[in-house]
């Protein structure tokens, strides 16, 4: 038998199973978590604004959160220019913390954090995202990495909350990402391809000492709306996040990037998707692009079996393939609009 490179394995499944093409939503969607600027979106902020909607028009998408409103007044501004300002009716742009102004404005940084949150919500901002950097990366001005549920922060989701403005936060990567890189990591492929995403632990925190971290925070601060980016940070472990989402009613969560994690375990997510029908967010974190929004219909709304839940021709994440989980109406019209209406248009 000839040796082969694992690059080179693309096996081909045999099996004879129906495939449904969903090419809109069951009900118009409100997409909760995705980029739109040139590291993360496709550089939508430099593009011709009616190609944007036409695109979002032919998948059903009737309004989008635009993460990559940034720190910085003058990004934000570039955004809510292009974005907000000419179609007030489809978009969001949320704002962010300049974490790398911590070892200049020293113990003073939490309230001035707190305070261009303000400026933020002025220039039209309507809610703050929270990246990955918390908990794994970021440092207090003497040089100490921050804990996601350090108290000195306090003011920032104070100020949140005082201002109606919803945190969607992202503090953990998928839990293979924190393994050793070796041949019992299920993401060894994907890593290889992107060391960067790995945060193998020792150095980086523990996953679970970060997740903790975040349900700690969450639970101090009832007055703040929290979003668990990614199913909350925990797609692995839904048992997990149903446990923070009774603990905590300010929390809710997007499927945002965890298709591939949903669908292998398709009876269990579909539990998951009924019992908190309430608090589950429709989002892509894939750019706005119709092929991509369409898988994530088909797996919500049809019972397909074992087909791949990326776009491109081979699974994005991991060698597996994903089920359908055939959602009810309720629960897909919840899901794609009315959740993220009740919890994102309630900016004061």
């Amino acid at each position: 038998m000839p040796i082969m490179e694992l690059q080179d394995f693309t096996p081909q499944s045999k099996l004879v199973t129906r495939t449904t093409l969903v090419e809109k939503p069951r009900f118009p969607a409100f997409d909760a978590h995705n980029h739109l600027g040139e590291d993360f979106g496709g550089g939508w902020d430099q593009k011709p604004l009616p190609k944007l909607l036409d695109m979002l028009d032919q998948a059903g998408i009737v309004h989008l959160v635009d993460l990559d409103g940034g720190w910085g007044e003058s990004l934000l501004n570039a955004h809510l220019d292009h974005f907000k300002q000419p179609a007030p009716g489809r978009f969001q742009i949320f704002g962010g913390v300049d974490w790398s102004r911590w070892p200049e404005k020293g113990t003073a940084f939490p309230d001035w954090a707190a305070g261009r949150l303000r400026v933020q919500k002025e220039r039209g901002a309507e809610g703050l995202k929270i990246w990955k950097g918390l908990g794994l990366l970021v440092k207090d001005h003497n040089g100490k990495l921050v804990d996601v549920d350090d108290p000195r922060l306090d003011p920032i989701w104070e100020t949140a909350a005082e201002l109606s403005l919803p945190v969607l936060i992202h503090v953990a990567d998928p839990v293979a990402f924190f393994d050793p890189i070796d041949e019992n990591n299920e993401r060894w492929e994907e890593l290889g391809n992107h060391p960067d995403w790995a945060f193998t632990s020792p150095p980086f925190p523990p996953f679970l000492h970060i997740v903790a971290g975040l349900a700690s925070l969450v639970a101090r601060h009832p007055r703040t709306t929290f979003i668990g980016a990614h199913v909350g940070c925990y797609a692995e472990n839904l048992t997990w996040v149903g446990a923070l989402l009774d603990r905590c009613p300010n929390f809710s969560v997007d499927i945002s990037a965890r298709i591939g994690e949903l669908g292998r375990q398709p009876y269990t997510a579909r539990r998951f998707f009924l019992r908190y029908a309430d608090r589950i967010l429709f989002g892509s974190d894939m750019g706005p692009y119709p092929e991509a929004y369409r898988v994530i219909y088909r797996f919500l709304e049809t019972d397909d079996e074992y087909f791949n839940y990326n776009a491109a021709p081979n699974p994005l994440q991991g060698r597996w393939f994903v089920h359908g989980l055939a959602l009810p109406e309720d629960v897909l019209e919840k899901v794609y609009f009315r959740n993220a209406e009740k919890i994102l248009m309630k900016v004061g």
